[in-house]
């Protein structure tokens, strides 16, 4: 890999992801294939930090729909994301890749606290520091968690992983002749009510002018090639040009 263009960036993976093809929980081989690719962006200098939601094991907004109380649904989507932070963490540490969970929701016996300075002090030194549990409040998403997290971190992007190799105006997966854009601002996002991110999100990082790369993670490799700037992805930025 060659330099990455940024000093420090933020991954925000969903849930699902881990799951692999399964159907739900956590498998093993792709959060071991995640963090080889995380350790190879780390190698060359990247600064990296992580949050990942809980949505392979428990949703907050699927469990409110079955009856449960909504806040209540969060707390539990929030413990979800702990454990698929545990998880990463483990894979990361087997293969030499120093890491860090911070939680939002204080439980010393495993992890510690959210703590900003501390947080950035950590990737300072090399080491990959993953967010869980949200904000540590109902009723926000991980992708809201991941926005507010790379402007506290002063992060240079938001890479965000997904199932789809960037930003279409209609689903790809039901619409044939969906287009792919190479960049949109966060204002057409916005606008167009374009499913990538929550609003809250997008605003904040348009807000803070924290660039948004979506990509393609289930493929092997893509992360690493996102970084060079040579795989399929669309970035949100203020002032750019759609197409």
């Amino acid at each position: 890999m060659t330099a990455p263009s940024f000093k420090r960036i933020l991954l925000k993976l969903s849930g699902e992801v881990l799951m692999g093809s399964g159907q739900f929980g956590i498998d093993p081989a792709t959060c071991d294939r995640v963090a080889t690719e995380v350790k190879e962006a780390v190698e060359t200098g990247l600064e990296v930090c992580m949050v990942v939601g809980g949505g392979n094991i428990f949703r907050g907004l699927a469990g409110a729909a079955q009856g449960f109380d909504r806040a209540s649904a969060d707390y539990m989507g929030m413990l979800a994301t702990v454990m698929n932070a545990l998880a990463m963490q483990n894979a990361m540490e087997k293969i030499g890749v120093q890491t860090r969970v911070q939680s939002a929701i204080p439980m010393a016996s495993v992890c510690e606290p959210y703590v900003r300075r501390r947080a950035e002090r950590h990737m300072e030194k090399g080491r990959v520091v993953i967010f869980a549990a949200g904000t540590g409040l109902p009723f926000f998403t991980t992708d809201t968690t991941a926005a507010l997290r790379a402007a506290e971190m002063n992060c240079d992007a938001l890479f965000k992983g997904t199932s789809v190799d960037g930003i279409y105006d209609a689903d790809p997966k039901k619409v044939p002749t969906a287009k792919r854009y190479d960049s949109l601002s966060y204002d057409r996002v916005l606008a167009d009510n374009l499913k990538v991110m929550d609003a809250s999100a997008v605003a904040l990082c348009r807000d803070n002018n924290i660039p948004i790369v979506v990509f393609n993670i289930r493929d092997e490799g893509n992360l690493s090639a996102v970084l060079r700037g040579e795989g399929a992805s669309t970035i949100v930025q203020n002032e750019t040009i759609d197409a």
